[in-house]
């Protein structure tokens, strides 16, 4: 992932982004959600290189292999 990630609360309010872009990691996350293909995110924005992207996703992916889940039982 190197330093591809950056994160700065100047840009999209600190959101992480793929280096030199203001492209969010959340926004690629959308899109691949959404049914587009790594092929059609990079098509769309051709400033984008295939290890920006992959960087992404692999930030995502760390992100969320540290969540907690609670199991949180409140008395109605």
């Amino acid at each position: 992932m190197g330093d591809w990630i950056v994160s700065s609360p100047g840009v999209l309010g600190g959101k992480p982004c793929i280096r030199g872009t203001r492209i969010s990691v959340e926004h690629i996350m959308e899109l691949l959600a959404s049914g587009a293909s790594r092929e059609d995110v990079l098509r769309a924005h051709p400033h984008i290189t295939a290890d920006g992207l992959a960087a992404a996703l692999q930030y995502a992916a760390r992100s969320l292999k540290n969540e907690v889940v609670w199991d949180l039982k409140i008395p109605a």
